[in-house]
């Protein structure tokens, strides 16, 4: 299927003379022209409130942006892939995370393969491994219960365990404790095992090919932890694997009966769904992941039936790409204000980086526009005090997402009364700004006259203008982080579609691994690197003769 360029369509042909008319706008003035622009540009699925009316964009914007999509054959494209088709084309693989939280009973809508007999089947022996650890049934090599539950991995197979079970601490079971080890550098190894019991300790080893550096150096590492302490015979007790390599998994000690299977259409950064979130699961127990899967396939339900003018995730992505490609910002920040969620914005780093880093089509034709924005971000409140001047008061676009609930996991009336407060004032700042009239009355009524007045007011003239999204929520429960989850997943999908590219490979990632197995052995040898460029050839040298000079 030949690929269209994004600017080769209408639709994009039309935003960008819109865009002309629009850029100078600021959104006070949107805001004076429709009073009412809160119920315009809002809209409710999936226990998810999206107020986007703070963003540079009039109702004809919208329009024109779900024509793009319309354009691009997003609803083609999505049957696609929940059909089984192999969208990913340069793996030549079928892309159905979807099925993993597929809650109705029966076949999964997935072209000739029916893959739910699979999928259930490793969710019951998720179910049943689970209940064994959080019961105490399960029991280490001395007869007590597991404590601590360590998952070892690097990617998806780290990045969304670590932010799903932090973000669910209060359903966590009281007697577990969750630690997650992804660095080459051995301090984080060593840090969390220096305070481990190993008679108590339980390793989830995350690989789909048992074979991946970062996961094996670290899991044989804690395997030579735990044998010199507990010996070779109690390793089944303490070691279980997310894998599909059986003979890798048995070579390292693994019983066949604890290495939990998932599939190649199973993308690593979509693979929390999977036997990977095996750690989740038993940290806050299976009713609650199935709730979790429940939310994901809540919004895999809305993504695939809503309009797309009242289509969350649809409308995220198309607001996005309308900043990233007409305004040209470059990064997007993502200000989760529920500090259960803050490892939120490292998560959606790997999603929407990784998948939509991309330079050329799905067949190979190189674009003419810019795709994948920079991810970032962190806590709201901690934000405020510290990036937010440059939101504020820089130079650059920086669109954002507040991420808000009502009330959080461990309500406090005066603590969610502050949190709620700051959230909601900062979206007001970054949209009005202050003017320089403003500043000027601010500074006289503060006593300031004079020279020193006019000195001042430059410095605290705020231009506004800067978009935010807000996405409020009551409290974040298992099932609502499954929505928000799939919410972002969806977002990337649509961006991806409108600009032709396949967002479920990542051949840059895999380069760098390939250079570093060249690069491994040359760190130890007796004679110096020649083979790289100059700057890659001094810096092995110099570092394997500096770790040789000081033994």
């Amino acid at each position: 299927m030949t690929t269209i360029l994004a600017t080769k369509r209408a639709a994009w042909t039309k935003l960008k003379a819109h865009y002309e008319k629009i850029k100078a706008t600021h959104m006070r003035d949107l805001f004076s022209e429709d009073p009412e622009r809160f119920e315009h540009f809002h809209t409710e699925a999936c226990g998810l409130m999206m107020d986007y009316s703070k963003n540079r964009i009039r109702s004809e914007t919208i329009a024109l942006l779900t024509d793009l999509a319309r354009e691009s054959d997003l609803a083609g494209w999505t049957e696609r892939m929940v059909g089984g088709e192999r969208i990913n084309n340069t793996e030549d693989r079928a892309v159905l995370h979807t099925a993993l939280r597929y809650r109705p009973a029966g076949a999964f809508p997935a072209g000739d393969a029916d893959v739910m007999p699979g999928v259930r089947d490793v969710l019951g022996r998720i179910r049943r491994f689970t209940e064994e650890v959080q019961s105490g049934n399960w029991r280490g090599y001395t007869g007590k219960p597991i404590e601590a539950i360590v998952n070892i991995g690097i990617g998806g197979s780290d990045l969304g365990p670590v932010m799903a079970s932090r973000a669910l601490g209060a359903y966590q079971h009281e007697r577990l404790s969750g630690y997650f080890i992804s660095n080459l550098d051995a301090t984080q190894l060593t840090e969390t095992l220096k305070g481990l019991d190993p008679a108590t300790t339980l390793f989830i080893i995350a690989s789909k090919t048992f074979t991946t550096q970062e996961t094996l150096t670290n899991a044989k590492s804690a395997r030579e932890w735990f044998v010199s302490q507990a010996g070779e015979d109690a390793v089944a007790k303490h070691f279980v694997a997310a894998s599909t390599a059986l003979e890798h998994t048995s070579a390292f000690g693994i019983s066949p009966a604890n290495v939990f299977e998932f599939w190649d259409w199973v993308g690593g950064r979509y693979s929390l769904w999977s036997a990977v979130g095996l750690s989740i699961a038993t940290l806050i127990g299976m009713d609650n992941f199935e709730e979790l899967l429940a939310g994901g396939n809540d919004m895999d339900e809305h993504f695939r039936s809503a309009p797309y003018d009242k289509n969350l995730p649809v409308l995220l992505g198309l607001l996005d790409l309308w900043y990233r490609d007409f305004f040209g910002a470059e990064s997007h920040v993502v200000l989760p204000y529920d500090y259960a969620l803050r490892s939120f914005p490292d998560y959606l780093q790997q999603l929407e980086m990784e998948s939509n880093g991309k330079r050329v089509t799905r067949d190979g034709k190189a674009l003419d526009y810019s795709t994948g924005s920079i991810i970032w971000g962190g806590p709201g409140n901690n934000g405020q005090h510290a990036f937010y001047q440059l939101m504020h008061q820089g130079t650059t676009l920086i669109p954002s997402d507040f991420i808000v609930p009502m009330r959080c996991q461990y309500a406090i009336r005066d603590h969610d009364e502050a949190m709620l407060s700051n959230a909601l004032a900062q979206t007001e700042a970054l949209m009005k700004g202050r003017s320089e009239n403003e500043a000027k009355q601010a500074l006289i009524e503060s006593g300031l006259t004079g020279e020193k007045l006019e000195a001042a007011v430059p410095h605290r003239i705020l231009p506004g203008n800067q978009p935010t999204t807000t996405l409020v929520y009551e409290r974040l429960t298992p099932r609502l982080l499954g929505s928000l989850i799939a919410l972002y997943e969806h977002k990337v999908f649509t961006q991806s579609v409108i600009w032709g590219i396949d967002a479920f490979d990542q051949w840059g990632v895999e380069l760098g691994k390939q250079m570093a197995k060249v690069i491994m052995p040359e760190l130890t040898a007796t004679i110096d690197a020649t083979t790289h460029d100059s700057s890659t050839n001094g810096l092995i040298n110099y570092i394997r003769k500096g770790r040789a000079a000081s033994g």
